[in-house]
């Protein structure tokens, strides 16, 4: 790539799309990136998904599309185009024209807020975005299939949890009240608990080097990050140009992970106004919408409703509204107690027999691991494989309900029934152990119901939504929400947490009775998430963990080996 900016403007040579296949239930057969052979129009890759999209959701997609086709194929350079779909005339960037539409619409935030406020004041010209967009394309393609050979299932339910559970207790060890800790006591305790090089030293007021010292590590880390992720997937062509490189690490390092892990997704407030809105939505699905209270069913004849009867018949008539009342709500809780049974044993059948009809899941594992970039021949992955009862996410759960205290014959019961469904001394009861007919089940649900492509789309519209509001960079930090509004932040989701707890766990919980009381300590246990430089040490060790799982590479070589072995001197 020799003087790119000298070449004659066009529009991008995209390559036909094919079907959606990024989904954690193809893992299990490499399909390849698409071919001009499998290409088909975006319609029908959309149809084709299980997800189906509502009304508003389409609408969504609509201006979604116009804002990147606003952005990144303007009229005078989209020669003519200009009813073209965008899968037409931008490269692709995964397997998926929708999972592709959200990631172009976050590209375009970045590209308008960051490119155009200053390129667009020297020239008109999209060469040089166009540029910007084809490496970007190429990155996320070679990261689509670093994805397909990473265990999903392992990275999210249990690596990804154990270091939460280390944040939730290096956070109560900390602030324990037995320990008389200052905020800084605080601060330093829990980073020496839990430590991370990019956020040292502890900012101290008291020091006036020590906050610029503990920034300049933090944007120090964030590039090296971003350096090194663009020695393992930029092309050596790309990669020898400094200034495109420099260039495109800035904007991964400061205005994608310096806006948003060092700022918004690590303040308290961010926090709990997503986790309100996760509940909003958990409660929506699991409360009916429309109760027995809110359906009034008319019994009365078509003379009574069309007032043929006189008031003086109809008062003496006997009302038998109580004795109906009553056992009308037997029989429809008795109805609705066997509805769900019923769907519950179909759904645990019809599990139990599409997971045995399935690869066993060491299987599927060593075979991923086997196709890893570095993976290394005296390796055993399929022995290395943990249970997925024995998953820390059931670990986490406990921390969060901290049922070692307020439960304890509940913790010590679940505990030993998981170790006898794994290591039971009988055989026939290792239901729980790897290859089990327990874990071949939890397998089949994770990969069917929650590690699939459909969810993708919609996670980062949201994604896009926070971070992004209004599709323009988030406001300054003097915009924040004030103390009174994080304090009513606060309480909101502790009052929808506390709502989604049932009454049985809160007596069994020993919990209080009185609404207020139990929103006051439900608001308690959220303080884990009020100190944004606390949060910053979990959300940093979340991004090494993901980068270094994707980008093994990373794990081994440091950021002047990687480029030397790429034949680029630094």
């Amino acid at each position: 790539m020799t003087q790119p900016l000298l070449r004659t403007p066009t529009t991008l040579q995209p390559r036909p799309k094919a079907n959606s296949t990024f989904s954690s239930s193809s893992l299990d057969t490499q399909t390849p990136l698409r071919t001009p052979q499998q290409s088909r129009p975006s319609s029908e890759v959309s149809q084709t998904g299980s997800r189906r999209s509502s009304p508003k959701e389409h609408a969504s997609d609509r201006a979604t599309t116009a804002f990147v086709r606003r952005v990144l194929c303007p009229p005078h350079a989209s020669g003519g185009n200009d009813l073209k779909p965008i899968e037409e005339l931008l490269p692709p960037l995964t397997s998926s024209n929708d999972i592709d539409l959200q990631l172009y619409a976050i590209i375009a935030v970045v590209v308008k807020e960051c490119i155009y406020s200053w390129y667009g004041k020297i020239t008109a010209d999209q060469v040089f975005v166009e540029e910007v967009v084809r490496i970007v394309a190429h990155c996320t393609r070679g990261l689509e299939g670093r994805i397909r050979k990473l265990d999903l299932e392992s990275l999210i339910l249990d690596e990804i949890p154990e270091l939460v559970e280390n944040h939730i207790s290096a956070y109560r060890v900390s602030h324990s009240p037995v320990r008389a800790f200052g905020t800084y006591g605080q601060r330093t305790a829990y980073h020496e608990l839990n430590p991370h090089p990019a956020l040292s030293p502890v900012p101290d007021v008291s020091r006036e080097t020590s906050i610029p010292e503990q920034s300049k590590h933090e944007a120090d880390y964030r590039q090296l990050l971003a350096q090194g992720a663009l020695a393992v997937m930029l092309p050596t062509e790309d990669l020898e140009n400094t200034c495109l490189r420099t260039l495109v690490a800035d904007v991964i390092a400061e205005t994608i992970l310096g806006r948003s892990i060092g700022g918004r997704v690590s303040e308290g407030w961010f926090i709990w106004t997503v986790a309100i809105k996760a509940m909003e939505a958990v409660r929506a699905q699991v409360n009916p919408r429309a109760t027995g209270e809110e359906i009034e069913v008319d019994t009365r004849s078509r003379l009574e409703k069309f007032g043929l009867l006189s008031e003086r018949g109809m008062d003496t008539r006997p009302s038998k509204d109580g004795r109906r009342s009553a056992f009308s709500e037997v029989f429809w809780r008795l109805l609705q107690y066997g509805y769900l049974t019923i769907i519950t044993v179909q759904f645990v059948i019809v599990g139990l027999f599409a997971a045995m009809s399935e690869p066993r899941r060491s299987t599927w594992s060593a075979r991923v691991t086997a196709e890893s970039p570095i993976a290394k021949p005296m390796e055993a992955p399929a022995a290395m494989l943990r249970p997925l009862l024995d998953f820390r996410i059931f670990s986490l759960l406990s921390t969060l309900l901290d049922l070692s205290f307020r439960m304890p014959w509940l913790s010590g019961s679940v505990a030993m029934l998981q170790q006898h469904l794994i290591a039971s001394p009988l055989v026939l009861l290792r239901v729980g152990a790897v290859d089990g007919l327990l874990d071949q089940y939890l397998h089949h649900l994770l990969i069917t119901h929650l590690l699939h492509a459909s969810h993708i789309p919609p996670l980062l519209s949201v994604i896009r939504r926070n971070l992004f509001p209004r599709d323009a960079l988030p406001p300054p930090a003097s915009e924040a929400p004030t103390r009174e509004q994080q304090a009513e932040l606060k309480r909101s989701c502790a009052q929808a947490l506390s709502a989604l707890l049932p009454d049985v766990f809160v007596r069994a919980a020993r919990l209080s009775r009185d609404d207020d009381d139990l929103v006051t300590e439900a608001e308690l246990e959220l303080d884990v998430w009020s100190d944004a430089y606390l949060n910053k040490h979990l959300a940093y060790q979340i991004l090494d963990l993901v980068v270094v799982r994707v980008l093994p590479e990373m794990g081994e070589k440091g950021v002047k080996e990687l480029m030397e072995a790429r034949g680029i001197e630094t």
